[in-house]
Formats: C-alpha cells, sequence, structure tokens
C-alpha cells in the first residue's frame, strides 16, 4: 500500500506543481496581512481538496451527464487564468482587483491548486494504484501546497518589496502564459 501512495504521489505532485504556483500566490496576496492570507490558504487547500474528491467519486459521471470533456475544463480554467492575468496587467497601479475573500476559492484553489492536470491525473492514477492510494497523494500534496504558501513571507524578505513587485509583474504574464496553455492543450485534445 505504502509503495502504492508514493507512486500516486508523484505524478499528483508534479500536476498540484506547488512550488510553481508559490509566485502567483505571492502576486495575489502580496498586500495582504498574514491573517488574511492564513485565511486564504485555508480556503484554497479546503476549495482544492472538495474540487478533488468530488471530481474523483463523480467526475466521470457529471460530465458525460453534461456533456463536458476534460478538453471544455481546460480551455473554461485557461478562460478565467487569462481574465485575471489581463486585469493585473491592464491596471498595474490599482490595487488587487480580486476580493480577498474569494482568492482562496478561484483562482487558487481551482484551478491552480487543483485544474484539469490534478482532476485528469487522478483519473489516471485511480485505476493504477488504487482509489485510496490515489486520495491519500491528493490529500498530501495539498497539504504540501499549503505548507510552502505559508513559508511564502520568507521567500518576500529574502526578495525585498522590489523584487516582490518584479516578481509580481513577472507571475502575471507567466499566469497569462499558463492559461493560454490550458486553452492550447484543451484545443488539441478536442481536435
Amino acid at each position: 500500500m505504502l509503495e502504492h501512495i508514493l507512486l500516486a504521489f508523484v505524478p499528483v505532485f508534479v500536476a498540484v506543481d506547488a512550488l510553481g504556483v508559490l509566485p502567483i500566490f505571492v502576486s495575489l496576496t502580496q498586500k495582504l496581512k498574514r491573517k488574511e492570507k492564513s485565511a486564504i490558504i485555508l480556503q484554497s487547500m479546503v476549495t482544492a481538496l472538495a474540487m478533488a474528491i468530488g471530481f474523483i467519486f463523480l467526475g466521470k459521471a457529471v460530465f458525460r451527464f453534461l456533456g463536458i470533456t476534460i478538453s471544455d475544463f481546460m480551455i473554461a480554467g485557461g478562460a478565467v487564468l487569462f481574465c485575471i492575468a489581463i486585469i493585473d496587467i491592464v491596471s498595474p497601479g490599482k490595487q488587487r482587483r480580486l476580493p480577498a475573500r474569494e482568492l482562496g476559492v478561484v483562482p487558487l484553489g481551482t484551478p491552480l491548486i487543483v485544474g484539469p492536470a490534478v482532476l485528469t491525473t487522478s483519473l489516471i492514477i485511480i485505476d493504477e494504484y488504487g482509489l485510496i492510494a490515489t486520495l491519500i497523494s491528493v490529500f498530501l500534496n495539498i497539504l504540501l501546497a499549503g505548507i510552502i504558501f505559508h513559508l511564502c513571507d520568507i521567500l518576500i524578505k529574502v526578495l525585498g518589496e522590489a523584487g516582490a513587485k518584479a516578481l509580481s509583474k513577472i507571475t502575471t504574464l507567466l499566469l497569462a502564459a499558463i492559461a493560454v496553455m490550458m486553452i492550447r492543450k484543451g484545443i488539441m485534445y478536442l481536435i
């Protein structure tokens, strides 16, 4: 059982990509207080876990019932992320436009922590390693993402304010690129 958990952990770790999401998290929460960040982290973890578990148990049936494909899901998630990136690029001087109370749900909980890659990976590894190993690996990866987000202040201290602003703008461009990649992959899967 432990071997199956470890084998399931690795592809979910790659799909969650908590280290890749960290700069985006920093960008989205840079002006928030520690307590607000902690609430967002908890909200993102709960959202991601609920989304992943719900999808593991109901995903295939719901998608089949609604006629939705993974490709459709990827395109929609990419469109949401792209809109967020565009808003940040065209309004750089304004305060964060996303209300803090919603950041943990969208875009952090989904589609950044648990998006199409995690959902698709979960469906694949259930067949290979079993339901229990998949659930444990998803839970551990979401917990790991939360821990990494809690340590983001160390990154800010190392970078300083100017470095954090530069990182914020770079990650906004990365967010737009990730969005385009999700849309492109969704279209490729449709074709």
